[in-house]
């Protein structure tokens, strides 16, 4: 039996469909924990839309050479996140034009597969302390899709120059890989300095979509702008909010019609 756990906006009048973001937990996390330290029901409620926070099997996701259980037993987590939309949507709850993923370490490795496999359903991928799993063979998306990613240089667990135990690509090789897909051949330019964080965004992308990479000089493996959850993860920061900046990104996408 597959689960997740729901944000609802108190305002939500139980008839206008919402915006839903779905967020991912990291490897031996939960839905729950996800919630907590990511604290982002406050802005669900602000903004209106609905957070979605899904529980993987035995505490990971098959995120192609990440992580744990879910990955070796290949577990169709993908095929889940598309009946969890199902069964919201047969409800009425959610705009299915306005579906984002979102995730920390495993489940950002994890929006970025979503990215790659489900991009008829996902309107735009925000991972956080991730990088790609999924190899540039099969990450086939169906359409451009905006990208927005979060790392920190001194991320312990997922090393921003790649390589460690599983050989992961580097951020950059991450973000350049999405670059390619979606046709990008704008110049990258800041689009927002603060402290230690720097976004750069390439455009003029196919269906003027963008790729954006947010860089924390120096920060860990934590969710930008909130604590990180436990002691060894390195440093987190307060010069930018991943929230608020993947809400930006959210807000004004949508699917193609």
């Amino acid at each position: 039996m597959r689960s997740y756990e729901l944000h609802v906006p108190p305002s939500y009048d139980g008839v206008t469909p919402l915006p839903l973001v779905l967020s991912f937990h990291g490897f031996t996390s939960s839905g729950l924990v996800q919630q907590e330290s990511t604290e982002m029901n406050g802005l669900a409620d602000r903004e209106g839309f609905l957070v979605a926070y899904p529980n993987g099997l035995y505490s990971s996701w098959n995120a192609g050479s990440c992580c744990g259980m879910s990955a070796e037993m290949n577990v169709d987590d993908v095929g889940f996140t598309r009946a969890l939309i199902e069964d919201l949507g047969a409800r009425g709850c959610i705009d299915e034009l306005r579906v984002y993923a979102t995730g920390m370490s495993n489940g950002g490795f994890f929006s970025y597969r979503l990215a790659c496999e489900a991009a008829d359903l996902i309107a735009a991928a925000a991972p956080v302390a991730a990088v790609m799993g999924v190899d540039d063979v099969t990450c086939t998306p169906s359409r451009p899709i905006p990208i927005l990613a979060l790392n920190g240089t001194g991320d312990p667990l997922v090393l921003y120059d790649g390589g460690g135990p599983n050989g992961s690509p580097s951020v950059a090789e991450s973000a350049a890989g999405w670059i390619e897909r979606n046709g990008c051949t704008g110049e990258p330019f800041v689009s927002y300095q603060n402290g230690d964080a720097t976004c750069e965004t390439v455009d003029q992308c196919d269906a003027g979509v963008s790729v954006t990479l947010c860089t924390i000089e120096g920060g860990g493996h934590c969710w930008p702008g909130y604590p990180c959850r436990l002691d060894g993860l390195g440093e987190s920061t307060t010069d930018i909010d991943a929230n608020e900046v993947m809400w930006e990104l959210f807000e004004s996408t949508s699917l193609p019609q």
